[in-house]
This record gives C-alpha cells, sequence and structure tokens, in this order.
C-alpha cells in the first residue's frame, strides 16, 4: 500500500448561496496553510442485548466531518478572504460548500458546511498574522469517486 503526504489531500472552499446548488468554482485552501487537523465529531450509544452475553454494543448514531485548518493569514488569498469574510455572520452567513479530495485523487466529498472559530489576523507582534478555522460538514458529505 502505498502512503501519500498530507499535501496531496485538497481542501476547496466556495460561498453558500442558500436555495442555490453547488457550484463548479472552487477556491483551493491551500496557500499558507501548514496542518489541517480532522475534528471529527461521533454520537454514539452503548446498548447491551439479551441476544449476546450482556456486554454492551457500541453503536455510531451520527458523525459531524470536520477540519480544522492552521497556518498564516493571507488577506489576498481567495479562499482565506472567503473565510475571513464570514467572522462577523451568523446563521446562513456562516455556511459554504465544502470539498475534499482524497490524496490519491479517487474520491472527493462534498457537501454544506458551517465555518467556527475563524481566525484571520492574530497573533505575537513579532510574528505573521495566523489563520484558522473549523470547517465542519452540516451532514454526511456525498461521496463520488472520481475518474482519472
Amino acid at each position: 500500500m502505498a502512503r501519500k503526504k498530507n499535501a496531496l489531500r485538497g481542501h476547496f472552499v466556495q460561498a453558500y448561496v442558500p436555495g442555490e446548488e453547488v457550484g463548479t468554482a472552487w477556491l483551493e485552501l491551500a496557500k499558507w496553510i501548514s496542518t489541517i487537523g480532522d475534528d471529527t465529531q461521533e454520537t454514539t450509544e452503548d446498548t447491551a442485548y439479551y441476544d449476546g452475553d450482556g456486554t454492551p454494543e457500541t453503536e455510531v448514531v451520527s458523525v459531524a466531518g470536520a477540519y480544522t485548518p492552521e497556518g498564516t493569514f493571507d488577506p489576498e488569498d481567495p479562499a482565506q478572504a472567503l473565510i475571513a469574510g464570514l467572522k462577523y455572520k451568523t446563521g446562513d452567513g456562516r455556511k459554504i460548500w465544502h470539498r475534499v479530495v482524497s490524496a490519491d485523487g479517487k474520491k472527493e466529498w462534498v457537501g454544506r458546511a458551517t465555518v467556527t472559530s475563524i481566525v484571520a489576523g492574530a497573533g505575537d507582534a513579532s510574528a505573521y498574522e495566523t489563520f484558522s478555522c473549523n470547517i465542519r460538514f452540516d451532514s454526511i458529505p456525498a461521496e463520488k469517486v472520481l475518474t482519472p
């Protein structure tokens, strides 16, 4: 099995307009981004059944996929500017479309997402401005196999 570098995985964003379907004009969230964490949250329930030995079984009842990009803020980068522009918005104003392409380029996941914890310019006086946020899918994203 071949290993792939994280930098080969693509993260793309575009503006969300209520009532409109996702478009084709993606902005890559990559320039000056040094790390992207996986902050997926799962909700589980443990239940024991009489047809077993009484040991509780864990069932995953919900999954909220989320990513946390971090790096240096560049207000001229279109993807970072889109996210920075959401900082003082609420409700649907914090929604975007998010697309993740696997490092091997064989699959993608696309869905509406909510952006929280936006930092677009902060840090020590001697350091470059920082950029970070949390991008959490609002539901299970649509998975698609990509053909070369």
